[in-house]
């Protein structure tokens, strides 16, 4: 802390973008941080201090995330990294915005001491000393690193952090007394160096190989579960509101007669176990309201964190379809105040919370006012103040109970404990639940939507419609659904040029063909063949066939065989991935041929119908009479 200093804000506009030509007692006056606190600014750090505090936005971010250390970097620069720092702070990279205080911190604590150890390990006490052969000889030692107990060498992901770390030491250090003289690697990037492809390096590629998709069976048996307990949410904190009174009751009482007192209303109330079992249940209860909204919504874990009380409404459009609605707030997109579509099972979560946190709200009340009657100025109370009437809080039993919103970091470890509670074999984490709705969500365009479809009917709805009903929609998430749609495109044209593979109706023929053709030499690789046609093809699924039909006009819905065998479809791709479709119908129109009940025109249909999954079977490759011997 620096002292209780009051500005305004055109003086900290005011200051230098770096220190660069100041003396040194000007410099160290200089204000790195500060808060507006009661409608004044005030000072958090300046640059002498060794330790600067940062106010952070994000409210699921540990009490750690809001300090820059410098003690823990090598003596001999300290002084330049706090250049590095202030510059960066005050104007971020080249063509970027201003950092947020988790980003620089990641840099200076996570990303930049190995280089900065490297460094000092090789007598170098100043960033002027830095040359390529000395960032070469770095690059060799992070590729020969080993990690963990079974000593695995650092992931292509690690190394190309690090190494853009390097990259942004030398671009920032540019405007510092102390500047890197040369590009760390000329002609190279952090991501080649790493044994990344261009297309992979800092992109979306690199972020969604990091990040699991909840697989078919652990989803629906972790959503389940989760859904059990919030469906119990109102009778848990009926119990938990009750046992209030047992602790205001008249007379004086000692801690173990007001935990007998309380066990002994439990099990009046017919609940097994006691108080402990009843922390515990409501514990599980947070953790399934979360999992619930995470897994409906899609919203990242700050996201959910910033969900105030009364989170959510209701609008009705004109065919008289009800949509729901969650309001919260964006920090990664700077998108402000947004709002995600939310089915009905997820407000049902949210009103539990609700009701969870209203204790937890009184109590923060509580430590606001006692700090402001204790010393107005005291900027914790802007740190508790955006905590206030958040509903997925706790207690930090680390600082005097004080109730803050649960981090990123609890909440990995509740998911985890809640999945072995179950006995549920997954390693989840917060971040999975965003990639795994927009793999769902993407996935319900070719038919595959499965335990979900119940609780959420709008999974369907595209994106101009979508935003025509709500203008502060979260847009950002249709992209990630996007991206995962066009993963599946690409595995699905994958199959279809596969060698061997055969392929059935119009579009599927016209493939075949095409394949045996020259044309495939009008692409540098096969792989830009296949994202070629998956980006410029529409592919969706009608349950029998791929369709590419780029409007909805066709028939293949209603009249089934007409994707395959003479239907005259253009449009429909069949690939072995439907044989068992096309048995199961060739086997109920076999069973059909047989009734006398259908009439000439019925038994014409059969036939004809019967013709057509005869042709596709053959075109895959099955005998249609095996089949369905």
């Amino acid at each position: 802390m620096s002292g209780s200093t009051i500005l305004t804000l055109p003086h900290l506009e005011a200051q230098p973008r770096d220190v660069r030509g100041l003396a040194e007692s000007a410099r160290d006056k200089l204000i790195v941080s500060a808060l507006r606190l009661n409608g004044k600014w005030r000072v958090l750090s300046r640059f002498r201090d060794d330790t600067w505090q940062f106010h952070v936005k994000a409210t699921n971010s540990l009490a750690a995330d809001r300090y820059i250390r410098f003690q823990r970097l090598p003596v001999a620069f300290r002084s330049e990294m706090k250049e590095i720092v202030y510059r960066y702070t005050r104007r971020g990279r080249s063509g970027g915005a201003r950092p947020e205080a988790s980003t620089v911190r990641a840099l200076v604590h996570g990303q930049l001491p190995p280089f900065l150890q490297h460094l000092e390990t090789l007598g170098i006490r100043s960033l002027r000393e830095v040359n390529e052969a000395v960032c070469k000889s770095y690059v060799d030692r992070a590729k020969a690193e080993l990690r963990g107990r079974k000593g695995k060498p650092l992931t292509a992901n690690t190394l190309e952090k690090r190494f853009s770390a390097v990259e942004a030491l030398y671009e920032i250090s540019q405007f510092t007394a102390a500047p890197m003289p040369e590009h760390p690697w000329p002609g190279e990037t952090a991501g080649t160096l790493a044994g990344l492809s261009g297309g992979e390096t800092r992109g979306t590629a690199a972020r969604t190989a990091r990040t699991p998709i909840i697989p078919d069976n652990i989803f629906s048996r972790l959503f389940q579960a989760a859904w059990d307990v919030v469906q119990d949410g109102d009778k848990l904190l009926e119990l938990r509101d009750e046992l209030q009174t047992v602790d205001i009751d008249p007379g004086p009482q000692s801690d173990s007669a007001r935990y007998s007192a309380k066990n002994s209303h439990l099990e009046d109330r017919g609940w097994s176990g006691g108080v402990t079992a009843l922390r515990t249940a409501l514990t599980d209860l947070r953790i399934a309201c979360y999992i619930v909204v995470a897994s409906l919504s899609g919203c990242r874990n700050h996201e959910i964190a910033l969900v105030r009380t009364g989170g959510y409404y209701s609008t009705v459009d004109d065919d008289g379809e009800v949509y729901w609605w969650m309001r919260s707030e964006s920090l990664k997109t700077d998108e402000g105040q947004t709002e995600w579509m939310i089915p009905e099972a997820a407000v049902e979560a949210l009103k539990v919370m609700d009701r969870f946190a209203a204790p937890y709200q009184e109590l923060l009340k509580k430590e606001i006012r006692r700090r402001r009657k204790t010393d107005p100025a005291d900027p914790e109370i802007a740190s508790a103040e955006q905590h206030l009437n958040s509903v997925f809080v706790g207690l930090d039993l680390k600082k005097d109970k004080q109730v803050r919103t649960l981090s990123k970091q609890h909440w990995n470890y509740e998911l985890k404990r809640f999945m072995q509670s179950r006995e549920i074999a997954w390693t989840l984490a917060s971040h999975q639940f965003r990639r795994t709705f927009a793999f769902y969500a993407a996935r319900s365009q070719f038919g595959d939507l499965r335990y979900l479809k119940e609780h959420f009917k709008h999974w369907s709805i595209d994106m101009a419609h979508a935003y025509a009903l709500n203008e502060h929609l979260a847009v950002d998430l249709f992209m990630d659904i996007q991206f995962e749609l066009d993963d599946i495109k690409v595995g699905v044209v994958t199959g279809w040029f596969e060698d061997g593979s055969l392929l059935a109706g119009g579009y599927g023929a016209s493939l075949m063909q095409w394949r045996q053709g020259r044309e495939i030499t009008l692409f540098r690789t096969r792989g830009d063949m296949i994202r070629t046609i998956a980006e410029s093809t529409a592919i969706r699924s009608n349950g029998h066939a791929w369709c590419t039909a780029d409007d909805n006009l066709c028939v293949g819905n209603l009249d089934v065989t007409r994707c395959g065998g003479g239907g005259g479809c253009d449009n429909a791709v069949i690939d072995t991935h439907h044989v068992p479709i096309y048995n199961g119908l060739y086997a109920h129109l076999a069973e059909m041929r047989g009734r006398d009940d259908i009439g000439p025109g019925g038994r014409r249909r059969v036939e004809r119908d019967l013709q057509r999954c005869r042709d596709v079977l053959t075109e895959l490759g099955h005998d249609p009479l095996v089949a369905t011997a």
